[in-house]
């Protein structure tokens, strides 16, 4: 009796797990998801989801820092075991891959704001990473 209790609350709870989520496309042809409404004007679907995600962590590219007094702020520093420096190198190698690729390259800036990298600056975050991947990964 308390089974079918609880099985037929759970039904009646299910719709209320959906959300609501917008998708359009910009005029640079950037597919954007967002819960809020596109700006006014702007052509867009509502994408009905069902259940919950947890949000997804930046891209490597997007989130490698500019400076190492970024790093500080941003996050405490990891302990230096095994596991983290193998993941530290993994980022490392998507990061040079991202940044010697051909695709643009975007990050976020400290006002939250992201802007895509010019060639100078890709040159200059892939010497960074090149040089802290030689110095931390090629050793090991």
């Amino acid at each position: 009796m308390h089974r079918s209790l609880i099985a037929v609350a759970l039904l009646l709870l299910a719709p209320l797990a959906t959300a609501q989520v917008y998708k359009w496309t910009d005029a640079s042809g950037t597919v954007h998801y967002s819960q809020d409404a596109p700006p006014q004007g702007t052509k867009y679907k509502q994408v009905k989801t069902v259940g919950s995600a947890e949000p997804l962590s930046a891209p490597a590219a997007a989130s490698a820092p500019e400076s190492s007094s970024q790093t500080a702020a941003a996050a405490p520093p990891a302990a230096d075991t095994s596991g983290n420096q193998s993941t530290f190198c993994v980022s490392l190698r998507a990061n040079l891959a991202a940044l010697q690729g051909s695709a643009p390259v975007v990050m976020k800036q400290p006002d939250g704001k992201t802007t895509a990298l010019d060639d100078d600056q890709r040159k200059q975050q892939a010497s960074s990473a090149q040089t802290q991947y030689d110095q931390y990964c090629q050793s090991k």
